[in-house]
Formats: structure tokens, C-alpha cells, sequence
């Protein structure tokens, strides 16, 4: 829910006139950061807080493309790092720094937490509904950004990236590592939710079919989804001359870092940010309505007297409150 918080945010910012993680002339950009890729030149920026022209007069720091080589104790940040770092998450120096609340999002958790609550109060039949359409769009999406991304220069050497095995790797405990944690993330309903959801099915429903339809789903759906970001990663490599290993990223800076500065070498850069966005929200919350659905119907089964009335749009509202207050931990 918190990434989704992330992603909300990002998405109010895909509606500007000029996507602001794409150059270097915002409040909080720093000196460091550079233009490095599209058509852009490579521009220091000479409006951040705390830059002082005067101090560098004798260094051999410019500004825009003229030279852009920073003294050797300082390295160029991408526009598109400062925004996530700096912007998004506000990251401060250490733990033992904290920079307060940042509030708005704080305010984009809170909106996530009532789209969620009105889209299951009402039960698994409402939110089975809603379901239709919050988990067929994002494949519609996912097809409309593989096109685009297949018509790209250099997609081809993307999905090559992608769909050609390194058993080199194999060797790396580190590359276990994170494919176990995905499975086990990927994974997690089971853990609870499809038993919670299948106790809403008729007695001789085959849950064993079910159940191997949707891991059979969620792992075809990562593959789909690998070409659609790696046919744009492999343009983002031949746009910068560099390797696919060297753009590629794992974890949110593949959404939030990686994506985003490929959508700004497209045109129409605002269009593909807020449907890109808007995918990763729908994706988000499928997971989200199954996890609230699985808490809600195990106190609907202990307490049975929930159900009464409108003890149960109660219910879910106080568990959505109770959560939202322990997300603002993730936030500040």
C-alpha cells in the first residue's frame, strides 16, 4: 500500500506540462545533477538551493554542455534519482535524522486506504465486481505498452537480454536470493487469502484447479510484463550507447527510476506516464483487496454478529484507519 502511495504520487506529477524527473531545473535539484540522456543537453543545474556560482568560477564545472565535468570529489546524479530520492521519498542523511512527515504522501497512503475501503465494504461480492475491472485493464495496458515498446529502437536487444539464460549466474547466491524472496512474495496469498476467498465457494468448487490457474497466471503475467519493460529498457540502452545490464534495475528502481526516464525519451511522455502509472496502481490494488479480504472474512468467521447490520462497513473502516495510522511509519 505503500507503493502505492508512491505511485500516486508520481502520477500527479506524470500530468505537468514537463515531467520534472526529466531535467534539472526543479527546487530540489542539486548541483550534481546532470541531463544524460534523449536530446537533452547536459545541463548542470544553477537554480538548486544552496548553489553559489561564485564558488566555482575557478573549478572546472559549466553549465549546460559547455563543460560538463564536476570537480573529482563530486559525481553527476540523474534528474531522475534526485526526483525519486529527493522529491518522492525525501530521504534524509540516517535513521537517526528524521525530516518529519512527508505529507503528501501521507496524503496519497490515505487516499489508497479509501479507495480500498470503498471498493470492499460492502463484501466479497461488491469487491468481486470491482475486480473485473481492476484486474483485466492492467493486461489491455500491459498489451498497449508492449506495442509501443516493440516499435522502439533497440527493443530487440532488450528482450534478448531478457529471454536468453546466463547460467553463469547460477554460481551467485545472490541471484537465489532474490528469486527467492519474488516466488515467496509472488506467492504470499496462499498463505492465507485463497483459503479466507475459498470459503465463499460453492462445497464442491475445484479449489485445486483454482489455484493452479492462478500461479499458472501470476508467473505467465511476469514474463508478459518482462517484455514489456525490458523491449523499453533495451531502447533506453541503445538511446545511451550503453548495455542492457547498465540500465536495468531491480526492485522499485525498475518502476520509479528505470521506467519513468524511458518514458521521458518517448513521445507523448505525459500519455505513457500516467497510463504506466495508472497500471501499477490497478496491479497494486488486486493484491491489496485479496489481503483485506482474507482479514476481514477471518473476523467475520470468529465474530459472526458482524455481520449484523452495518457492523461490518464498521469493521473494515476501523481496520483501514488502524492501517493507515501504521503505514505513516513508512512515510515521514
Amino acid at each position: 500500500i505503500v507503493v502505492l502511495a508512491w505511485d500516486l504520487y508520481y502520477a500527479y506529477f506524470a500530468f505537468s506540462a514537463v515531467l520534472p524527473w526529466g531535467h534539472c531545473n526543479n527546487e530540489w535539484n542539486t548541483v550534481r545533477c546532470r541531463v544524460s540522456f534523449g536530446d537533452q543537453p547536459n545541463c548542470i543545474n544553477t537554480t538548486a538551493i544552496g548553489y553559489n556560482v561564485s564558488d566555482w568560477i575557478n573549478s572546472t564545472l559549466s553549465v549546460c554542455g559547455v563543460n560538463d565535468t564536476l570537480p573529482e570529489n563530486v559525481t553527476h546524479v540523474d534528474p531522475v534519482v534526485e526526483f525519486w530520492e529527493r522529491k518522492i521519498l525525501q530521504i534524509s542523511t540516517g535513521i537517526d535524522d528524521p525530516n518529519g512527515m512527508v505529507w503528501p504522501l501521507a496524503g496519497t497512503l490515505l487516499l489508497c486506504w479509501v479507495i480500498c475501503y470503498f471498493s470492499i465494504f460492502k463484501g466479497v461480492q461488491w469487491s468481486g465486481k470491482v475486480v473485473y475491472f481492476t484486474a483485466t485493464f492492467p493486461y489491455l495496458m500491459l498489451s498497449i505498452l508492449l506495442v509501443r515498446g516493440l516499435s522502439l529502437d533497440g527493443a530487440s536487444e532488450g528482450l534478448l537480454f531478457f529471454l536468453k539464460p546466463d547460467f553463469s549466474k547460477l554460481t551467485d547466491a545472490g541471484v537465489w536470493l532474490d528469486a527467492g524472496t519474488q516466488i515467496f512474495y509472488s506467492y504470499a496469498l496462499a498463505l492465507g487469502a485463497m483459503t479466507a476467498l475459498g470459503s465463499y465457494n460453492k462445497f464442491h468448487n475445484k479449489c485445486y484447479r483454482d489455484c493452479i490457474a492462478i500461479a499458472a497466471i501470476n508467473s505467465g503475467t511476469s514474463v508478459f510484463a518482462g517484455l514489456v519493460i525490458f523491449s523499453v529498457l533495451g531502447f533506453m540502452a541503445k538511446q545511451q550507447g550503453v548495455t542492457v545490464d547498465q540500465v536495468a534495475e531491480s526492485g522499485p528502481g525498475l518502476v520509479f527510476i528505470a521506467y519513468p526516464k524511458a518514458i521521458t525519451q518517448m513521445p507523448l511522455p505525459q500519455l505513457w506516464a500516467v497510463l504506466f502509472f495508472f497500471m501499477i496502481l490497478l496491479l497494486g490494488l488486486n493484491s491489496q483487496f485479496v489481503g483485506m479480504e482474507a482479514v476481514v472474512t477471518v473476523g467475520m468467521d470468529l465474530f459472526p454478529q458482524l455481520k449484523k447490520g452495518c457492523r461490518k462497513q464498521i469493521f473494515v473502516a476501523g481496520y483501514s484507519i488502524i492501517s493507515y495510522l501504521i503505514g505513516l511509519t513508512c512515510v515521514p
